[in-house]
């Protein structure tokens, strides 16, 4: 059972990948069918098992991530 929900603001996105190397859980990756509007693809949520360890907000340049954890 998932322990977090990632959010992620594709506005701010600059698709830098780096969200998706640190993720234990390879919960995220980049679109392959989205651009945003600056051009980028950005990192997408490919599936529920967030753990919330946060790690992919916390490297994000860009702060276009947030980390819900559940109870």
């Amino acid at each position: 059972m998932a322990k977090g929900k990632v959010s992620i603001n594709e506005t701010l996105c600059k698709g830098c990948e780096l969200c998706v190397s640190v993720c234990p859980k390879h919960v995220l990756k980049l679109s392959e069918t989205k651009l945003n509007a600056a051009g980028y693809n950005p990192a997408e949520v490919v599936n529920d098992d967030c753990i919330a360890c946060t790690s992919c907000a916390k490297m994000c340049p860009d702060c276009a991530i947030t980390v819900e954890k559940f109870n």
